[in-house]
């Protein structure tokens, strides 16, 4: 599995990343399993998050045996200062470790969510967290276009995650923009959502969805996941985390194994693949 540089950080990760999602609702023994049928593939970089049901519980146990190999990013939806803290130190309980890597503030999609980057915000408890060796690096991950771009301007950090696709890119010209401010900056790139097509169909009940664990259409085909995920690879990135489905993680360490760049004709191919398709996110009105 290739690895690439993060940013300034110092640090390289494998192209594909394991969301901490495809360990959510397993038993134990099927998780450790899984975490460590992907190290042995490659993989170094791990992310979770308080908010994907049970994955902190199981991705500690599953990765203590292999802590001091991967990279581990967590995140916390917290906007304020005491509540950003409180949750990294219950993250860092529930994952069994002393620090995680890279600590970022979640899914910044509205304009109150800035209110982290002002004073008393989850970005101070970030900071003191950072002296106290709880955390290494800050990030943030975003839906917005337009907020991560405000983000990046008030605050120096050292990764951002973002959604990054063919039809996110061809249909609605969200992502490139942020692409090219973080890498003006030196700041990490790492992308979402690289296997999403489209929203589910208007009114299709939740049960009745094939992946529960995707809230958008993933792409199931291996050959077409193979060429979105080069798609978004081909882009000045370092690592696109998969669906957290398990058999579609299983479909993006294949093709990660196997990355090429995409080629003029391929790219011809995904941008008659997405017309008409309605991206999963779109630029502000």
């Amino acid at each position: 599995m290739q690895r690439r540089p993060l940013g300034k950080t110092g640090e390289e990760l494998s192209i594909i990343g394991f969301g901490g999602i495809v360990v959510s609702g397993m038993a134990q023994p099927d998780a450790d399993a899984i975490v460590a049928e992907a190290v042995d593939r490659g993989i170094n970089y791990f992310d979770v998050a308080p908010s994907y049901g049970d994955a902190e519980e199981r991705l500690g146990p599953a990765l203590h045996p292999h802590r001091d190999r991967v990279f581990l990013a967590c995140k916390t939806g917290k906007r304020d200062k005491a509540g950003a803290a409180a949750e990294l130190r219950e993250s860092l309980r529930k994952l069994r470790t002393d620090h995680v890597d890279l600590y970022q503030l979640h899914g910044i999609a509205k304009p109150e969510d800035m209110r982290a980057l002002d004073e008393g915000g989850a970005i101070e408890a970030f900071l003191e967290a950072r002296q106290q060796g709880l955390i290494r690096f800050l990030g943030f991950s975003a839906h917005s276009v337009e907020l991560a771009l405000e983000a990046m301007r008030r605050f120096a950090f050292d990764s951002v995650l973002f959604p990054l696709n063919f039809v996110l890119f061809q249909e609605a010209d969200f992502g490139p923009q942020v692409v090219a401010r973080a890498q003006e900056q030196g700041i990490g790139r790492l992308a979402l959502k690289a296997m999403a097509r489209t929203k589910w169909p208007e009114g299709m009940d939740r049960g009745a969805r094939p992946f529960q664990k995707c809230w958008y259409e993933p792409i199931t085909d291996p050959e077409e996941a193979a060429l979105a995920l080069r798609f978004t690879l081909s882009e000045p990135i370092t690592a696109a985390i998969p669906p957290g489905e398990p058999a579609l993680f299983r479909i993006a360490m294949d093709a990660g194994e196997r990355f090429q760049p995409l080629t003029d004709a391929e790219r011809e191919d995904l941008q008659r693949r997405a017309s008409g398709l309605q991206p999963i996110f779109q630029l502000a009105a």
